[in-house]
């Protein structure tokens, strides 16, 4: 309809030189009255490129991860390429399976998972599929990797609570098998023991959603004595503890300190506004995209095995009977 060759409709379409200015806008037009869309698994077939980018998640509900993901699409998006993701729901198997689900589909890999060890990765990923590991405990030459600064989030949260003149500090983890949980629960041990208080230390179980925190909530009204502070390794488990407090009839932060880990949207909302060490979540999602795209566009290259930490901060709010200021 254009009366014009298929390298010359390919050139035009693509946005490549060698076709004038104007035969570009007449087969425009002609694709625009037909709605052509360019077939994507062909375009492969010659660019081995899908343009789509894969995302191995341990789970996709919660506040956390639909900022992650609103943080990766949108990184995604400024550079023309889609999203795929999929979730591993804290089973290495469906995690393996959704691995090997994606290859052949993406350009590159982000992968969040706790079964994400040196093993586990060898077994599944090829060696020639760029992959960035986002908050892992492996150490791998084959692959980039981000990570969050959460034992120094944690210790430096400690350190304000003890600072305030907190004695008696529990602290909520999360799933076991969790990295960032590991790492949070060692920051809190840690500055509990600088202090000559490792002997004080609790820790409650949780599995990073409200029901767990309000469970543990319960758990620390029944303890004698009482702590005077309350270290949640999430904000979703610290909201779920202020329930419990405030059914108890404790006071928030005045009989109890309640602060957070993540500075999720609705931290600020809550009642009294949650105390929290803030980790930029969509940020964290935007920055492994641009990590991953760089490897995957250096495909000339072997992949370089970059570790990048991502600081956190303290976001001091009134749960915790500070002073509202951020360190």
């Amino acid at each position: 309809m254009a009366n014009v060759s298929v390298a010359s409709v390919s050139r035009a379409l693509n946005g490549h030189s060698g076709v004038t200015a104007e035969t570009q806008k007449r087969i425009r037009e002609v694709a625009a009255r037909l709605r052509y869309v360019p077939h994507s698994a062909a375009r492969s077939l010659i660019t081995r490129r899908t343009q789509t980018i894969g995302a191995l998640l341990p789970d996709l509900h919660g506040a956390f991860f639909s900022e992650l993901i609103r943080g990766i699409d949108l990184a995604a998006r400024k550079r023309g390429l889609y999203l795929l993701v999929s979730s591993s729901h804290g089973d290495a198997t469906e995690a393996a399976i959704a691995l090997r689900a994606m290859q052949g589909r993406v350009d590159g890999l982000l992968v969040m998972s706790p079964h994400a060890d040196r093993a586990f990765l060898d077994e599944n990923l090829p060696i020639v599929l760029p992959t960035v590991l986002i908050n892992s405990h492996v150490r791998s030459e084959r692959h980039a990797a981000l990570d969050v600064d959460d034992y120094g989030g944690a210790l430096a949260m400690v350190e304000h609570l003890l600072g305030l003149g907190r004695k008696r500090i529990v602290f909520i983890a999360g799933p076991e098998v969790n990295h960032d949980v590991q790492e949070r629960e060692r920051g809190y041990l840690d500055a509990l023991a600088r202090a000559g208080m490792r002997d004080t230390a609790t820790v409650l179980s949780g599995d990073f959603t409200e029901e767990s925190g309000y469970r543990a909530g319960r758990e620390a009204l029944a303890m004698q004595p009482r702590p005077d502070a309350i270290f949640a390794a999430n904000d979703m488990m610290a909201i779920g503890c202020l329930s419990a407090l405030a059914e108890g009839g404790v006071r928030t932060p005045d009989d109890i300190a309640v602060v957070g880990f993540d500075d999720i949207p609705m931290a600020r909302y809550v009642s009294p506004p949650l105390t929290t060490v803030r980790l930029r979540i969509a940020e964290l999602g935007a920055q492994a995209l641009d990590l991953l795209a760089e490897q995957v566009d250096n495909e000339s290259e072997p992949p370089v095995a970059e570790r990048r930490l991502i600081p956190t901060e303290l976001v001091i709010r009134s749960s915790c009977g500070g002073a509202a200021k951020r360190g």
